[in-house]
């Protein structure tokens, strides 16, 4: 849910999943030492993923609140679990090496957050003031989670680096209570079922500008009709297909593509707080209904926010004055864990022939003439995930470097000093046997930039021909079911890294209540026969530290992340016929999934094929597990 601001006063809106807080305008303060961050109470700022220097990156500031000294390890756990869910979905998958995540742990004096959860129940001692019922309101909601602002952003702005143009503040309550909050800041709290799914969610709203797609305005409520124009929402309109086909609008790229979360792209009635009137891309989606992925028209709005937070050039050769035609032109870009950015070379607006994506060019092998000459470097972003021209072309995921290169310039002595790696990937966790790992080296101002070899198992492995600082894992078609150790070295040098290689993705399992009869037949997967309500268990487990996330998904829809149950983390899913009301919102219908009470309710008597697959830490996607369900009308 996404904060409306009207005039000088915010407006707050109560609906499903992600409520909203009044956010409060406080200027940032100056960034302080990480030294003043610590705390002898077990306080402080913990690095939960360092990619690169937050001035260079997008950055998601974590914030505890009502864990005491003793409970520091339950919000580090919290912590976890919230960004491995958040890895498992796309953009933030391919996109997390953009991003870094700072956990600001501060101590509580008692246990909890106020009002939790009743008007009635205490009001605690805790530095961040969280608290339900939108701050202990009896006009407000339960699930209403607030923060005091001020407090949170001077424990935000302990770590350096993080402003509000570079930073999303989640804050987190030690609470069990379904609850959150959104807009330009996110709070949920942290051992709720749910509350994973929030954080994706309200950065949604925060960092994409996406609206919601809820059908309602307040719970259980029919939002009625839409009363507007075309919505300027990326993801709503008024147009048909053929329309917007024909006047190439709104997700005409993406028509008739199955949808990630479920189904396929198209036009589904509901949305912006209306039940007719107004149409969405696909049946379900995290803007509608968490749990879902991000649709593809919602996964290409985040793809260009996210990387808008960065530049693709992290650093080049100096370009304030002309390079001598002895010189080496060179670019350090970012590197997506989902897949390499390319790089283009032009010399006077033609392309220079032989690069291959490298990103150093030594100018002397151009055998230039006399006189100036213009060199651009272009990095950009070849991501399927993108189909707009305009986004593609914008800075997000277009950046260029110009030169300016002259004989004429003095030529400069050979260099001395050795190389070094400047940046690589993380080599204190395993990474995923389809990322991309980097490694970034020192460069020469003259002679060729150092080369980086690669090794898997001690055995030599080929990068593209230009480009050897990225090394992309998945092409590489490693065997499942062990770990591998990858080495870069740089070439003529000593210095090296070493990675551990996850290929072995966690392993699932289901528990079920017991069924009417189990059907085993050969060739088929195991069926089993209800004539009611039964239950659904997911298991995982994993042979590296990190959560792992569990998925499921029935009769082919798009994958559910398994969470429980919504009002019990530790209970299993519970399937029924027509599904279960929970809060005015139904869950857990077997066959066409139902999201609000007027939705169609009909039991779906047949055989129903359930899948489940998991997630590890290091982004392994397990093999599906497959079972069948034949619910059968109960008898008389």
């Amino acid at each position: 849910m996404r904060l409306i601001r009207r005039t000088q006063r915010p407006v707050l809106l109560v609906a499903a999943g992600a409520l909203l807080a009044a956010v409060l305008c406080v200027p940032a303060q100056a960034p302080s030492a990480l030294a003043a961050a610590r705390d002898p109470a077990g306080g402080g700022v913990v690095p939960v993923q360092n990619t690169g220097p937050a001035e260079k990156r997008f950055n998601l500031v974590v914030l505890g609140d009502g864990y005491t000294a003793a409970e520091i390890p339950k919000f580090q756990a919290d912590v976890e679990k919230h960004m491995n869910v958040l890895w498992s979905i796309e953009p933030f998958a391919s996109y997390r090496s953009y991003i870094n995540v700072w956990a600001v742990q501060t101590p509580s004096a008692e246990s909890g957050v106020d009002c939790d959860p009743g008007l009635g129940d205490a009001r605690r001692d805790t530095p961040l003031d969280m608290a339900f019922w939108g701050g202990c309101d009896p006009g407000s909601v339960q699930r209403l989670l607030t923060v005091d602002t001020a407090k949170a952003t001077a424990a935000a702005d302990l770590v350096p680096g993080t402003r509000s143009a570079n930073r999303q503040i989640v804050a987190l309550a030690n609470s069990r209570t379904y609850g959150g909050a959104g807009g330009a800041w996110a709070t949920a709290s942290g051992g709720n079922a749910l509350s994973s799914l929030i954080t994706p969610h309200e950065t949604g709203h925060s960092l994409g500008g996406l609206d919601d797609e809820y059908d309602y305005y307040g719970r259980g409520v029919p939002g009625g009709t839409y009363p507007g124009g075309e919505p300027d929402s990326a993801h709503h309109t008024l147009l048909s297909e053929r329309e917007m086909r024909a006047k190439q609008q709104k997700w005409w790229r993406w028509l008739g593509e199955e949808s990630l979360s479920g189904g396929r792209i198209g036009r589904f009635e509901g949305g912006m707080y209306a039940t007719k009137g107004v149409w969405r891309p696909s049946r379900h989606s995290m803007m509608k209904t968490l749990g879902y992925d991000f649709d593809q028209v919602e996964r290409e709005v985040m793809t260009g926010a996210i990387s808008a937070k960065v530049s693709l050039v992290q650093d080049h050769a100096p370009n304030a004055a002309p390079l001598g035609a002895d010189r080496t032109a060179w670019v350090d870009t970012l590197h997506p864990v989902g897949g390499a950015l390319d790089v283009t070379w032009k010399l006077d607006g033609r392309t220079v022939p032989g690069t291959f994506g490298s990103r150093s060019l030594e100018l002397r092998r151009l055998h230039l003439s006399r006189g100036a000459h213009s060199l651009t470097a272009t990095v950009s972003d070849p991501t399927p995930f993108v189909r707009d021209p305009r986004l593609r072309a914008s800075a997000a995921l277009t950046r260029s470097v110009t030169w300016t290169v002259d004989a004429s310039v003095p030529s400069l002595p050979q260099p001395s000093r050795g190389a070094e790696f400047t940046g690589h990937t993380g080599t204190q966790r395993p990474v995923g046997a389809r990322s991309v790992v980097y490694a970034d080296t020192s460069h020469s101002a003259t002679g060729p930039s150092p080369r980086v070899r690669w090794t898997l198992d001690g055995w030599p492995v080929a990068t593209g021909l230009g480009n050897d600082r990225d090394l992309d894992l998945s092409k590489l078609r490693l065997p499942a079911g062990r770990t591998h150790t990858l080495r870069a070295r740089i070439a003529g040098s000593d210095a090296a890294l070493t990675w551990t290689v996850d290929a072995a993705p966690a392993t699932g399992s289901y528990a079920l209540s017991d069924p009417v009869r189990t059907v085993r037949r050969p060739g088929r997967p195991v069926e089993y026969v209800y004539d009611g309500p039964f239950t659904m268990r997911l298991d995982a487990k994993d042979d590296q530290k990190g959560t792992v996330v569990s998925q499921f998904r029935v009769d082919g829809d798009g994958w559910y992340t398994y969470y429980g149950w919504p009002t019990d983390a530790a209970a299993p899913w519970r399937f029924t016929p027509s599904g279960t009301n929970v809060d005015d919102l139904v869950y857990g219908k077997l066959g066409t999934p139902r999201v609000v009470p007027w939705d169609d309710a009909t039991p779906e008597y047949r055989t129903h094929t359930i899948e489940h697959r998991t997630i590890d830490a290091a982004g392994n996607v397990g093999p599906a597990g497959k079972f069948l369900v034949t619910l059968t009308p109960p008898q008389p």
